[in-house]
């Protein structure tokens, strides 16, 4: 490796972009092409980069695996910084396989990492927690060990651990401070911020409370019957239902815990589930059999009893009712609140959650993708959108280059 190459990789290391072209700019030989293509990720110019380490790897060739390998690693990163998560992760274990024939410990965990961070974004958080569980931070590279753990906290807030989300964060910036990489830092700190902001709220019926997501999680946690408007759906202890894809049902359970411990007139109710304000025969008669569906998914948790004017809600062993609500009021709001689940979502099941038009849904989700607050994978009737995730996790990786691993 000659020196301007190694000049170029060592600046990258450090996450000096610019100093890294001022090496390699002008050469278009295989190892300059796949440091120009991480220089041009860490500078945002994603599309560019992706071409030149393709460029590299056809260059490379075949008699040259181990290079060819670090380049694939560095392309499925970049792939990952645009959220295109549409390929096959074959491309990558193979890399990976190849990296540890070679004994490139250091590349073939990123490897490793890039497939549980793609996993988490595609909301499999069993299968990333499994991937995560193969890796011990510990021994990794200080960098490497930052992003691990950025990961983990991912994972961890998904989860609505926030013990977990808190330790793991809590190494990933010790793990940063000693890369000296100040963008990697910044995500830290960005992730820790996000712990503090407000999750959710808490509705009385006098008003309201912000809760962070500890808040949250404790609540959850408390035992009580928790109406989840976030996510659509009821806790009870360890006995979570969802309902975000039953939004009547959903609304009727909402309905009745707002009122609680009071009863709810039939018409609103009526009103709540189906959008009416002139109820009729037809309409009392499918609030009959919606209560029912209810009364029987949730009978574990709690009662739906008839009164003189309506119904009410009557929690087992004395629980009390408390309701849960997105930060901010508004559709953008419950479809971000949707979203956080971590699952990919379909236009046509956001519709059905939130019970609007498809076309309401579609004008929504282009004002959150503009914003960068929702992502899109996949064309046409194959799309599914995305929560973003904690960090952006700055392409800053030691790849193409033969760097030491420690």
């Amino acid at each position: 490796m000659d020196s301007l190459i190694a000049a170029a990789a060592r600046a990258l290391a450090g996450g000096d972009a610019i100093g890294a072209l001022k090496h390699v700019a002008l050469r278009d030989d295989p190892p300059a092409l796949a440091l120009r293509g991480i220089a041009m990720a860490q500078l945002g110019e994603h599309p560019r980069a992706r071409e030149l380490l393709r460029r590299a790897a056809r260059g490379f060739g075949t008699h040259e695996e181990l290079a060819r390998a670090r380049c694939v690693v560095a392309e499925a990163e970049v792939a990952l910084a645009m959220r295109d998560l549409g390929g096959s992760p074959r491309a990558l274990a193979t890399a990976s396989a190849t990296l540890e024939a070679h004994a490139d410990h250091a590349n073939a965990l990123q490897a490793r990492l890039i497939a549980a961070r793609r996993l988490v974004l595609l909301g499999r958080l069993d299968e990333a927690a499994a991937a995560l569980a193969g890796l011990d931070a510990r021994g990794l590279p200080p960098l490497l060990a930052a992003v691990a753990e950025l990961t983990a906290a991912e994972l961890a807030l998904r989860s609505l651990d926030t013990r977990a989300a808190h330790s793991a964060l809590a190494r990933a910036h010790e793990a940063a401070d000693r890369a000296r990489v100040p963008a990697l830092l910044a995500e830290v700190a960005e992730a820790r911020a996000a712990l503090d902001r407000p999750a959710a709220r808490r509705l009385f019926a006098d008003g309201e409370q912000a809760l962070r997501l500890d808040e949250v999680a404790a609540l959850l946690d408390s035992g009580e019957l928790v109406i989840d408007a976030c996510r659509r759906g009821l806790r009870a202890g360890a006995t979570w239902l969802p309902l975000a894809r039953r939004p009547v049902l959903f609304a009727l359970a909402h309905a009745l815990a707002e009122a609680w411990p009071g009863d709810v007139d039939r018409n609103a109710l009526i009103a709540s589930a189906f959008r009416t304000r002139r109820p009729d025969e037809t309409h009392r008669a499918r609030l009959r059999v919606e209560l029912g569906r209810l009364r029987a998914l949730v009978a574990s948790m709690a009662r739906i009893e008839a009164t003189a004017r309506g119904f009410v809600l009557k929690p087992h062993h004395e629980r009390a009712v408390i309701v849960l609500a997105p930060p901010i009021d508004g559709e953008q709001a419950s479809l971000v609140a949707l979203l956080s689940d971590g699952a990919a979502w379909s236009t046509s099941a956001l519709a059905l959650a939130l019970d609007a038009s498809q076309r309401t849904v579609q004008r929504a989700l282009a004002e959150l993708e503009s914003a960068g607050r929702v992502r899109a994978i996949g064309r046409a009737r194959a799309r599914r959108w995305l929560s973003p995730p904690l960090a952006g996790f700055t392409t800053i990786l030691l790849l193409p280059a033969a760097l030491p691993s420690g």
